[in-house]
C-alpha cells in the first residue's frame, strides 16, 4: 500500500505538542507505513529515539508503541474520541507507562549488548537534560552518587529537596522528596492516574484523609502513610518522617517523605514546572 494511501490521523499532531523534546529533537509526524486497522487513519510520531503509532476508528483513539521487531497488534492505550481533551488524556498516559516501558526496553538491550556500565552512562545523560531543564526553571541541580547509580538533588521554592536518580537492578528511576506536604500536589496529579479510589472516607487519620481527598488513588497503608501505583504505572509511597508525628489534623505545611518509582525521563522533563 502505499504511503499517501494510509489517511493521517487528527490526533497526532496535537499529541505530539504535548511530548517533550529531547536533547533537541521534537516529536514530529509523518505518515504510516502501513495499516495497523484496515481503513484506519493512522499516523507515526517519532522523536529519533522512540516511535508511536496513533489509530482512529470507530469512536476510539489507540496509541501503539512501536517496538523493534514486533508489528503492533495490542494497543498501549486507548481512549474514547469523545474524550473532552483525548490529545491530553493520551499525553499523560503516554507519559506515565509507555515511554517508561520503551525507555526499559531499549536499556535492557543496551544492556545485554553493551553491559550495564553503558546503561548507567545513558541514564547520566538523560539526568543532565533534566538538570538543564531545573535550570531553565530556576532551580539549581547538584550531582550525587546514588546506591545504584548516578543522580541528582535540587531544592525547590517551598524549600523542600528532590531527588532523581537511579534505583534496582533495571536501572530505573525514582524521585524522592522531602519537605511540606503541599509540595506534592502539583506534581501528583501528573504523575498518577486518576483512578477512583476505594471510597473508604473515615479510614485512616486527618494526615490521610486531606491526601486521599485530594487523591481518591491513594491508599491508606497507616495513620502516617499512603501508597499508589498502578500496574505499568508509576508507584510510591508518601508518610510522615517519624512514627510519633501527629496525623490527628491536615496540615499542608506537615514534614513528609515520599518515594515515586518507576518514572521515566520523559514524565520529569514535561512537569518540571512542579518540581521546582
Amino acid at each position: 500500500m502505499a504511503l499517501s494511501a494510509v489517511t493521517p490521523a487528527a490526533t497526532a499532531a496535537p499529541l505530539a505538542a504535548l511530548l517533550p523534546a529531547r536533547r533537541g529533537a521534537a516529536w514530529t509526524v509523518g505518515y504510516a507505513p502501513y495499516d495497523l486497522r484496515p481503513n484506519a487513519a493512522t499516523s507515526r510520531l517519532t522523536n529519533g529515539r522512540h516511535a508511536l503509532f496513533v489509530v482512529e476508528q470507530a469512536g476510539r483513539i489507540e496509541v501503539y508503541a512501536d517496538r523493534p521487531g514486533l508489528f503492533p497488534t495490542t494497543p498501549d492505550v486507548v481512549v474514547d474520541a469523545t474524550d473532552p481533551a483525548p490529545a491530553l488524556t493520551l499525553a499523560s498516559r503516554v507519559l506515565r507507562s509507555v515511554l517508561p516501558d520503551l525507555d526499559h526496553d531499549r536499556s535492557a538491550e543496551t544492556g545485554r549488548t553493551n553491559g550495564w556500565a553503558q546503561v548507567l552512562t545513558d541514564r547520566a545523560a538523560e539526568l543532565l537534560e533534566v538538570g538543564f531543564a531545573l535550570i531553565d526553571h530556576g532551580a539549581h541541580a547538584t550531582p550525587v552518587e546514588g546506591e545504584n547509580g548516578p543522580g541528582i538533588t535540587w531544592t525547590a521554592a517551598t524549600g523542600a529537596t528532590w531527588g532523581l536518580g537511579v534505583y534496582g537492578q533495571t536501572r530505573r528511576m525514582g524521585l524522592t522528596y522531602e519537605g511540606p506536604v503541599r509540595g506534592l500536589y502539583g506534581f501528583l496529579p501528573v504523575a498518577i492516574t486518576p483512578y477512583e479510589g476505594s471510597g473508604e472516607d473515615h479510614a485512616g487519620s486527618a494526615f490521610t484523609r486531606n491526601l486521599t481527598d485530594r487523591l481518591p488513588q491513594l491508599r491508606t497503608v497507616t495513620a502516617n502513610e499512603v501508597e499508589f501505583g498502578a500496574y505499568r504505572e508509576p508507584s510510591g509511597y508518601i508518610l510522615t518522617p517519624a512514627d510519633d508525628d501527629p496525623t490527628d489534623r491536615a496540615d499542608d505545611d506537615q514534614q513528609v517523605v515520599a518515594q515515586i518509582s518507576g518514572i521515566g525521563t520523559d514524565l520529569v522533563l514535561s512537569s518540571i514546572a512542579y518540581l521546582v
